[in-house]
């Protein structure tokens, strides 16, 4: 959830930090033979860095005439594509955030969202990589470009040695060198969440309920076989005599039980025979005898 949450905060950074760039280059001309000939040339350039529109006017020492110089390279394609994979990755971020809050149940129902969710975020994961290693490289190209040693040698005046020109103002590179770590931290984000979000998919809880034997776990089976079955065969004297006396003493046991239960049966019962009864009158005589219950005894 952490991940979700930072993905389009850090999509932000990524987008805004290249987007909004803006470089200024202050270069100064001086020019023999010209005592006044402080001339400040300003050359600005920003997203989406297609240099090879930027063009300034420099001075001819020659003669009082100016000419237009355009700058080197078009990196927009990569500068563009950049920023587009940024955007896509903070609208969806921010809708994937408000589907984990707000529709969970929606979401994890037939287990489709967590399908989709699970592909768009390692196509995300993919596109974050190529648009920021192309990112980087163009940054690289356009810091060359822009070098101001780079400028001057475009310059007809300053090709000659006896002018002398000079950078008076460097671009900042700050914002741009944000962007590119900000796209690898967001690479680094996706990537983890591909397995936040493989988790909640049908193929991980499948493999959850029917786990598979591993290979350290075969070897500690078989070794623990050939330790039982050298212990019981190599030696059968250690490994079946307590076990044979141990069975004999059981047996023993066994049969006197038996016996024991056999003398209980052999018993009999006493025996009892029936007589007639006897009937006494007030006097204590007998009147009348019945049948008579004689228990003979053991």
């Amino acid at each position: 959830m952490c991940m979700v949450i930072f993905a389009p905060i850090f999509a932000i950074c990524a987008f805004a930090t290249c987007g909004g760039y803006y470089g200024h280059l202050q270069v100064k001309v001086d020019c023999a033979g010209r005592r006044p000939s402080n001339l400040s040339i300003d050359i600005d350039f920003g997203y989406p860095f297609r240099l090879i529109d930027v063009h300034f006017k420099a001075p001819l020492c020659e003669a009082k005439r100016e000419e237009i110089i355009f700058l080197d390279g078009d990196f927009s394609s990569a500068s563009q594509f950049f920023l587009t994979v940024g955007v896509f990755a903070f609208l969806y971020s921010l809708l994937a955030t408000i589907v984990y809050i707000f529709y969970q149940n929606n979401y994890l129902k037939n287990n489709r969202g967590p399908l989709v969710d699970f592909v768009v975020t390692s196509i995300f994961s993919f596109m974050w990589l190529v648009s920021s290693c192309c990112w980087a490289k163009s940054l690289s190209d356009i810091k060359t470009a822009t070098n101001p040693t780079q400028v001057l040698l475009l310059i007809s005046a300053c090709r000659a040695h006896e002018n002398k020109c000079t950078a008076t103002q460097e671009p900042l590179w700050s914002r741009p060198n944000t962007s590119v770590v900000f796209g690898f931290v967001n690479v680094v984000l996706w990537v983890g969440n591909i397995w936040f979000v493989f988790k909640e998919t049908g193929w991980y809880k499948t493999g959850q309920r029917y786990p598979t034997r591993s290979a350290s776990g075969k070897r500690h089976s078989e070794m623990r076989q050939r330790l039982y079955s050298g212990s019981s065969f190599e030696h059968p004297d250690e490994g079946f005599g307590p076990q044979l006396s141990r069975q004999g003493s059981f047996n023993q046991q066994v049969n006197r039980q038996v016996s024991f239960n056999e003398s209980q049966v052999s018993l009999s019962l006493p025996h009892a025979y029936l007589g007639k009864p006897v009937i006494y009158d007030r006097d204590n005589k007998v009147a009348s005898q019945g049948p008579m219950i004689i228990v003979n005894e053991m």
